[in-house]
């Protein structure tokens, strides 16, 4: 089904984030529906979209919350997750965040290195507390992603190494006021090849295994995030393969019993449901190209000057025979481009241009450069 906007926003100023609540809804349902006869613990990751009626209608849907700041931990809260469904990541934790998360008493510290799990400890003796932790080992497995959205490799600053694990293991003896609850992995962001997942779960296996053999039987495990979604075809694809997801952890993750497995899915949720509408400023010929200059840029999203990444643009207003163009933002910023060679119908000033899947990582990682003023975000 093609993308139709709301007939009520032709007339919204631009540019603005528009949410199709409606296909967020679809999604929660699918997602539940694949993870429940697994008893998959599924937490939203908030870096993906932070928005607030985002975040609660995903609570309401009963999924927990993945954080990797303070201000997510706090953002969650307010949001309604229930501290006991909120997990803190990340490889630079502040004092300041951890205080604050303990505070909370949330669920999990995901711990990242040996200076963090002694800081965890002191800070939480303090407030009289025991942080559970789990322990984000780096497992050395490609995901087959862009470089800069691995997080699983020895080169990634993300995780334990494993040849450091022995020592960090032993090291927990010395940590009275932090608890061994888990592992957790992470090995990037936007993974279409599912062997990925295969490859994960049989490194975790191996490790739970080493680590029974020194006396550590962990109630949980976080296996991470990363499911991709289809950019080009949005509407043909606008739910992903839950089902296929959660089946290579089923097929290939050895689960001991009781345990619970834990995931993190961010873009996977809610990429789809947002779209970026802008409006053209200007077409502007030279010899060589054509350009189509919107009212949106590189502030309101950033991924395609950040990661070369691909949106699928279309043109709103025109029916007019195809030409190509080269789809820019008005940011001065010679990287300020959506996308180049684009082929639209014959588009001219005042035209409405959608980009879609632009509900994860585009308002989120929105700026005010260039004295920018924020778009608005509208909800249907």
């Amino acid at each position: 089904m093609a993308f139709q906007l709301p007939a009520e926003l032709t007339q919204q100023p631009t540019p603005f984030y528009y949410y199709d609540l409606q296909l967020l809804d679809q999604t929660l349902a699918a997602l539940t529906a694949a993870a429940r006869p697994g008893n998959f613990q599924v937490h939203y990751a908030l870096k993906a979209n932070s928005n607030l009626p985002i975040l609660q209608r995903i609570q309401q849907a009963g999924f927990g919350a993945d954080c990797v700041s303070g201000g997510e931990v706090q953002r969650a809260l307010d949001a309604g997750f229930s501290p006991d469904h909120v997990v803190f990541a990340g490889v630079g934790k502040s004092d300041a965040e951890i205080n604050r998360a303990l505070a909370a008493d949330i669920f999990c510290f995901n711990a990242e290195s040996v200076p963090e799990l002694q800081v965890l400890n002191e800070l939480a003796g303090a407030q009289g507390r025991t942080a559970r932790v789990a322990l984000r080992i780096n497992p050395n497995v490609d995901a087959h992603t862009h470089a800069y959205i691995t997080t699983g490799l020895d080169a990634n600053k993300f995780g334990i190494n494993l040849a450091d694990l022995a020592g960090v293991v032993e090291g927990l003896d010395n940590l009275p006021n932090v608890e061994l609850i888990g592992l957790h992995a992470h090995i990037g962001s936007q993974i279409t090849e599912l062997s990925a997942f295969a490859n994960l779960s049989r490194k975790l296996n191996e490790l739970q295994t080493w680590l029974e053999d020194r006396g550590h039987r962990l109630p949980h495990l976080n296996v991470g995030g990363g499911l991709g979604i289809d950019y080009h075809q949005p509407d043909q694809n606008p739910i992903p393969d839950f089902a296929a997801y959660f089946g290579m952890f089923e097929q290939h993750l050895q689960r001991r019993p009781g345990q619970q497995v834990h995931v993190e899915l961010g873009r996977a949720v809610v990429a789809q449901c947002g779209t970026l509408v802008s409006r053209v400023l200007y077409v502007k010929e030279s010899q060589q190209t054509r350009f189509a200059i919107l009212d949106a840029g590189m502030t309101e999203l950033i991924r395609p000057a950040l990661y070369g990444s691909y949106h699928l643009i279309q043109n709103l207003t025109s029916q007019r025979p195809e030409l190509t163009y080269d789809i820019v933002g008005p940011i001065c910023e010679s990287s300020d481009t959506f996308g180049k060679a684009i082929t639209l119908p014959e588009t001219q000033r005042g035209d409405l241009v959608a980009i879609r899947s632009a509900g994860a990582y585009g308002e989120v990682m929105s700026s005010a450069y260039n004295l920018r003023e924020k778009a608005e975000a509208v909800y249907r």
